[in-house]
């Protein structure tokens, strides 16, 4: 089966073409050539490959932590496909292992069921994590790793556990090896690790961070603490909330002069379209106040935005020229977590699952 599509503007990931006619045959952009005219064809202004959200904690009824079942995985799904997200990693956080194992058992039977969906995998955020920057996640569940509890949630979760949180100075180094070598991508956050801490844990294979800025030591000129070691070592991905609460915009234009092209958007919604006003789980709670989530103990819990706010955010407050706003949401998460040869690119090869938006960057669209 074969359409074609007319653009004023595509990002392709690499650069922006304007006036192109995209070829699709049977979902997959089969060609990419520039054009005068629309001749009648399907006609948009912007047009880039699929936004990918990493990080996000619930749709727009349900929160994966608090109901690890396939229910919430496609509510998580179908809210960010109206916001535009063509791409999840739905993130569950810390949590007894009972209820890890149950969200990865829920994962693998939701992709294989809905194997052409937009979850890619899932994103263990804990529960290993510093408790001295656990944030909102509960102290009753964090804890250090054992061995035994690292190889059960490998092996249960090997295949579907495409990204995991940890505090690397909780680890001891052949932890942090064992961890990479499994395939997981494995991201250093709710972590107090010292400059030391954190340059040794890249040089054991770390390339990502989670979360800049937040729930992680902070930079000081006589300790640079992990946001100092992000800044000085190049190789490192840092994806970063861009609502102006979780980090001031003053503060992602300095990261976006620093990380350069390891810059890159999440959501880290925990919930999609502020419909969920009031949240508990457990000893969890939320409260939507003023556009965002706090907790009972007065910490952020969790963002409010879209993947598409966030890239409207860098644009407008921030001053990211688009191309580079769109790559962020698109190309650079996907490179972060090792699928760039297969999402993230509007090129010949990749699939037909786009992002089209207006040049205001008011309305994304996932069209497929």
């Amino acid at each position: 089966m074969s359409s074609q599509i007319f653009a004023e503007k595509v990002y392709t990931g690499q650069e922006v073409l304007l006036n192109q006619i995209i070829t699709i045959e049977n979902g997959v952009i089969a060609g990419i050539e520039p054009s005068s005219y629309d001749l009648g064809l399907n006609h948009v202004q912007n047009i880039s490959a699929g936004l990918f959200d990493i990080h996000i904690n619930g749709g727009e009824k349900f929160h994966f932590t608090e109901k690890a079942d396939e229910e919430t995985i496609d509510d998580i799904y179908q809210s960010s496909f109206l916001e535009g997200t063509a791409y999840v990693f739905p993130t569950l956080i810390t949590s007894s292992l009972e209820n890890i194992l149950k969200g990865i058992t829920a994962m693998r039977t939701y992709q294989r069921k809905n194997p052409d969906s937009g979850v890619l995998g899932m994103h263990l955020e804990g529960p290993f994590l510093n408790p001295v920057k656990r944030g909102a996640h509960l102290s009753e569940y964090v804890r250090k790793p054992t061995d035994t509890e690292l190889e059960a949630i490998i092996s249960h979760g090997r295949d579907v556990i495409k990204l995991i949180t940890i505090a690397p100075e909780m680890f001891s180094p052949e932890q942090i090896e064992r961890l990479i070598a499994s395939g997981i991508t494995v991201s250093a956050g709710h972590s107090n690790a010292t400059y030391q801490e954190a340059t040794a844990a890249f040089g054991l294979g770390i390339q990502l961070v989670t979360h800049l800025y937040n729930a992680m030591s902070p930079f000081g000129h006589r300790q640079p603490g992990l946001v100092g070691a992000i800044f000085d070592t190049d190789s490192v991905y840092a994806p970063i909330i861009m609502d102006g609460v979780h980090c001031d915009y003053a503060a992602a234009r300095i990261a976006y002069q620093s990380k350069k092209d390891k810059l890159f958007l999440i959501s880290d919604a925990l919930f999609v379209g502020e419909k969920v006003t009031e949240f508990k789980w457990g000893e969890f709670d939320a409260f939507l106040q003023n556009g965002q989530y706090n907790n009972s103990e007065g910490n952020l819990a969790g963002a409010t935005i879209s993947l598409g706010d966030a890239v409207r955010n860098a644009v407008k407050e921030v001053g990211i020229p688009v191309q580079e706003a769109i790559e962020m949401a698109t190309i650079r998460p996907a490179k972060a977590v090792g699928l760039a040869d297969k999402i993230g690119r509007l090129a010949v090869g990749y699939p037909a699952v786009f992002t089209v938006f207006d040049d205001d960057l008011l309305k994304f669209e996932v069209i497929r």
